[in-house]
């Protein structure tokens, strides 16, 4: 294992390359997957109280995604880190930002609008935020994909696996 990572590289920050996009697209598949979509089937939901809950998870996810991403930026800038890893990881991060900076404040401005009754809360803007989701998906696994055949080998067929 030890041939596997660089003098500069520690056990600690290559396992968070691979546990925290792991961690982090379990989220993004848990709550805005499975939890968001659920809650207004549930009875008695109705739009206001889906739309608090809704901003109180989606607040909460936002900063467990943010302390994810810090503790990731740190792995792989302490590291010797192969390009496409760290290109990925930067640009992991800035759809972060562009979601929790850009297009979540647009949302809360539409949700307290429908919350006070001046919006019928019909808004193209939730599209932006699956689309960011789905940009964070795809880059989570891009990144799960690169930090574990880094880790992994698997011998191939037929090849004695005394010879290497």
């Amino acid at each position: 294992m030890a041939n596997v990572l660089s003098s500069q590289d520690t056990r600690l920050s290559a396992g968070a390359r691979i546990v925290l996009p792991a961690i982090w697209l379990g989220l993004i598949i848990g709550i805005s997957l499975i939890e968001a979509p659920l809650k207004f089937t549930a009875p008695g939901i109705t739009i206001p109280l889906g739309l608090g809950i809704g901003r109180l998870v989606f607040t909460a996810m936002n900063w467990v995604e943010i302390v994810l991403a810090v503790i990731l930026l740190w792995s792989v800038l302490k590291s010797a880190v192969d390009t496409g890893y760290r290109q990925l990881t930067f640009a992991v991060t800035i759809v972060l930002i562009a979601k929790v900076a850009v297009i979540r404040p647009l949302l809360n401005t539409r949700t307290d609008a429908v919350l006070a009754g001046t919006d019928d809360g019909g808004s193209n803007l939730h599209l932006f935020y699956i689309a960011a989701d789905g940009l964070l998906i795809i880059g989570l696994i891009a990144l799960l994909i690169v930090a574990v055949r880094r880790w992994v080998t698997i011998p191939l067929a037929g090849r004695d696996a005394t010879r290497s």
